[in-house]
């Protein structure tokens, strides 16, 4: 089936503001592109349309050579440049059969060259924006891309029922998850810090880590809070005067988290809501029990019991199920074997990739 696809190139809109910077910066960058290697094998050309400037070229090294980055070289205003796109690239646009969008934001730009130079259109969103910002502005961007895609990719199952239910597109939809690198994340050989817990994320009021550090309160487990945001400073000082055994590590680079994750007996994600938590699967398919609280975005991974455990977003749940699933060394074991098997089965990037690979090839050789 590869013929169908050697010979055509593809065009990767960023969210508006973001830059191969930003995603070294984050320690995301090697996760991100992983998955825009594996398809350059498919294809003769991959660009990647970022807002970064002239300096997102150092990092061509990450990438295959059949990958360029076109940065946004003159610096110009994040949203004016999104606008703009289309027009100054449309040289190189006008050559690419393919153009894919990673998020809502900024979605536009890839709709703008559907319509300017012929291109197939993808919309991919990791969450739909909608249901995290539902506003009239949200969903006219999302009614604007949705209604002109030839192809849509979303993340989570909530998502793809609630696109097709508000939006009725046309275009082939695709529910397609994140993906783990499995062979990356995977259960090390290691000591364990037997009463230790571990999250990963930002900052933010959504991963609700005030109920979380609450929960600790009297317990005697310890915490190690992976990530950086705007809460960092409140959440110190709130577990200080809770007296909770709570560290923050900061950002840890994405290809470095697998041996601290394998360091902790749990992993926890408290969030209020989520769309595909991407440090979920991660955990999991380390082969840690991890807890999640009953929102969405969670209970689509989580079967409670099988390979996790829900709980609610208020602290005195929180509080319940780590005291519970820190109690019960064989339900751990059991959880542990699971969760690997739930991410190899669903989430690796070799089924996603061929997921992805077959609504390209659909949308656009037939």
């Amino acid at each position: 089936m590869d013929h169908n696809t050697k010979n055509m190139s593809l065009a990767l809109f960023f969210t508006v503001g973001i830059s191969l910077e930003r995603w070294h910066h984050l320690g995301m960058i090697d996760r991100e592109v992983t998955f825009y290697n594996e398809l350059s094998k498919h294809f003769q050309r991959i660009y990647l349309f970022t807002y970064g400037n002239r300096e997102d070229l150092k990092f061509s090294p990450y990438l295959r050579e059949n990958i360029k980055i076109i940065p946004n070289e003159r610096s110009l205003n994040p949203f004016l440049y999104s606008i703009l796109i289309p027009f100054m690239h449309r040289k190189i646009l006008k050559s690419v059969d393919v153009v894919k969008t990673n998020q809502m934001m900024g979605s536009w730009s890839a709709v703008l060259s559907r319509y300017l130079n012929k291109n197939v259109l993808i919309v991919r969103t990791g969450y739909v924006l909608s249901l995290f910002k539902n506003d009239w502005i949200s969903r006219l961007i999302e009614r604007f891309a949705y209604r002109n895609a030839d192809g849509i990719i979303t993340s989570s199952l909530r998502g793809y029922d609630y696109i097709e239910e508000k939006y009725s597109p046309k275009g082939l939809h695709y529910a397609i998850p994140n993906y783990v690198e499995t062979e990356r994340f995977r259960p090390l050989n290691m000591n364990k810090d037997e009463t230790s817990l571990c999250f990963v994320g930002r900052l933010t009021r959504q991963k609700n880590l005030f109920a979380l550090i609450e929960a600790l309160k009297g317990l005697p487990y310890s915490l190690n809070i992976i990530g950086t945001g705007e809460l960092k400073e409140e959440l110190e000082k709130f577990a200080e005067e809770n007296d909770c055994n709570v560290h923050f590590m900061g950002n840890i680079a994405n290809q470095d988290l697998p041996p601290v994750l394998n360091k902790h007996e749990i992993f926890i994600l408290p969030s209020m809501y989520e769309g595909m938590p991407k440090t979920l699967l991660e955990a999991m398919s380390c082969a840690l029990p991890v807890i999640g609280t009953n929102v969405e975005g969670i209970k689509e991974v989580i079967t409670p019991g099988h390979d996790g455990i829900l709980c609610g977003i208020d602290s005195d749940s929180i509080s319940k199920a780590i005291v519970m699933l820190m109690e019960d060394d064989d339900l751990r074991i059991k959880l542990r074997k699971n969760a690997r098997h739930t991410i190899i089965d669903k989430y690796s990037l070799k089924k996603v990739f061929q997921n992805e690979l077959e609504l390209i090839k659909k949308i656009s050789v037939g």
